[in-house]
C-alpha cells in the first residue's frame, strides 16, 4: 500500500468498545503510527487539547457526549478544527453518514471493521491533511513574503520621491543663489573696471555675494544629509556634549544672527543625552536658522532642555514670533513645505530633522499659538 511515513503520525481513537478500541490500535500500531485510545467523549476532547492529534477515529454512539457533540466540541476550539475526523460507526443508515458530513467529519467507517479499509481510509486523509498543512504553511510564507515586498514597495515609492525632491530643489533652490551670484559678479566686475562705487557699497556687494554663495552651500549640505539619512545605515551614538553642539552651530550661523540682529539665550549646562553629534548639530541648525527666519523683529530665541517620559530628553527652541495655526503645524514636517515663502531657505530642514530623530529613537514636534510664538522641539534617549 502507497503509505506516508507514519513515525510522526499521532492518531486518537475514540470507542467505548474495548475490543473495537483495541482492533484499531494494533492495527494502525503495527503500521507505525502512535496510537491513543480513549473510550468516551470527555476524555476524547481533553486528550485532543493537551496533544492535538494528526487524525481522529470517533464513534459516534457512546454514553453522555456522543461522538456528534465531541465533534462539533472539536470544531468550535481553533486547536482543533482543523484535525480531520473520521466517524466510525455499526450505523450504516445514510441519514448518519449525512449527519456526520455536515457536522465536519471527513470521513465514515462502517462497524464490523475491515484493517485494509481503515489503513486505507486513514493513510488517505492524513496525506490530505499533510498536503493542507504543507499549503498553509506556503500561504503563511507567501503572506509574509507579500507584506515584506509591500514594506519594500513602500520603501522605494519614498526614496522615489525623495529623488524627485533632490531634483526640485537643485533645479528651484540652488538656481536662485546661484543667478545672483553671478549678477553681483559681473557688477563688480563692472565697478572695479569703472571704479564708480564708493568702497562701502562695493563691501556691501562682497558680503550679499558671501551670504548668498553660503546659501547654496547650505543647501548642497542639506541635500548630501538627507541623502545620508536616507540609507538607513546605523550611526555609532555616543554621549552629547550639548554646550559644544550649540556653540558650533552658533558660530555657522554668525552672519544670520548679524543679518537679523537676533539674540539666543541658552542653559549654562544641558543633561546628557545619546546621539550622532553631526546630525545634532544640524537638527540644532535647522530649528535656530528658522527661528531667526521666522521669529519676531528682532528674534529672541530660548533655547532649553527637559526630561520627558522619564527615559526621554527634550530639546527645545522658542522664539518670539508669530506662531502657527493648527494647519500650519500640521505641514511643518512636510519635505519642501515653506509657510513663510518670502523667506529664503532649501525647504528640507524640518523634514531632515525629523528623519534623523525618528532613527535616533526619538521624536519631533511644536507646540505653537498665533501671536504667541513657537516651541520647536526633539527628543533623544538619555546618556547612558
Amino acid at each position: 500500500m502507497n503509505k506516508i511515513n507514519s513515525k510522526k503520525i499521532n492518531i486518537l481513537a475514540v470507542d467505548d468498545s474495548l475490543p473495537d478500541l483495541h482492533f484499531l490500535s494494533e492495527t494502525l500500531t503495527k503500521q507505525g503510527y502512535k496510537v491513543r485510545g480513549v473510550q468516551n467523549g470527555a476524555r476524547a476532547l481533553s486528550a485532543a487539547q493537551l496533544e492535538p492529534p494528526d487524525l481522529i477515529l470517533l464513534d459516534i454512539k457512546m454514553p453522555q457526549l456522543d461522538g456528534y457533540e465531541v465533534c462539533k466540541q472539536l470544531k468550535t476550539e481553533q486547536r482543533t478544527q482543523q484535525i480531520p475526523v473520521i466517524f466510525i460507526s455499526a450505523l450504516d443508515e445514510w441519514i448518519d453518514k449525512v449527519k456526520a458530513f455536515d457536522i465536519g467529519g471527513v470521513d465514515y467507517i462502517t462497524k464490523p471493521f475491515q484493517a485494509e479499509e481503515v489503513l486505507a481510509r486513514v493513510n488517505t486523509h492524513l496525506k490530505i491533511r499533510q498536503q493542507q498543512q504543507q499549503i498553509d504553511s506556503q500561504n503563511r510564507q507567501l503572506q509574509v513574503q507579500t507584506l515584506e515586498l509591500k514594506e519594500y514597495a513602500q520603501t522605494l515609492e519614498k526614496r522615489n520621491s525623495e529623488l524627485d525632491a533632490f531634483a526640485h530643489t537643485c533645479a528651484h533652490d540652488l538656481k536662485h543663489p546661484l543667478i545672483g551670484m553671478s549678477t553681483m559678479t559681473v557688477r563688480l566686475e563692472e565697478i572695479f573696471s569703472a571704479q564708480t562705487l564708493p568702497e562701502s557699497e562695493s563691501m556691501k556687494i562682497l558680503q550679499l555675494l558671501g551670504e548668498t554663495g553660503q546659501n547654496a552651500i547650505n543647501t548642497v549640505d542639506a541635500l548630501l544629509l538627507l541623502a545620508g539619512v536616507s540609507k538607513n545605515v546605523q550611526m555609532e551614538t555616543s554621549l552629547l556634549d550639548m554646550t559644544h553642539i550649540v556653540t558650533q552651530v552658533e558660530q555657522r550661523l554668525t552672519y544670520l544672527i548679524k543679518q537679523y540682529q537676533g539674540h539666543i539665550d541658552k542653559p549654562e549646562t544641558w543633561p546628557i543625552a545619546q546621539g550622532y553629534a553631526p546630525w545634532i548639530e544640524e537638527i540644532w541648525m535647522n530649528y535656530i536658522s528658522n527661528g531667526l527666519k521666522y521669529g519676531g523683529r528682532p528674534p529672541h530665541l530660548t533655547l532649553g532642555a527637559d526630561i520627558h517620559g522619564g527615559d526621554m530628553i527634550r530639546f527645545w527652541v522658542r522664539d518670539n514670533g508669530k506662531g502657527l495655526t493648527l494647519e500650519e503645524q500640521a505641514q511643518l514636517f512636510t519635505e519642501f513645505i515653506r509657510l513663510h515663502t518670502k523667506i529664503d531657505g532649501h525647504g528640507l530642514g524640518l523634514s531632515i530633522v525629523q528623519q534623523i530623530v525618528e532613527k535616533l529613537g526619538g521624536q519631533v514636534g511644536v507646540e505653537s499659538t498665533p501671536s504667541q510664538g513657537s516651541l520647536f522641539y526633539f527628543t533623544l534617549p538619555i546618556g547612558k
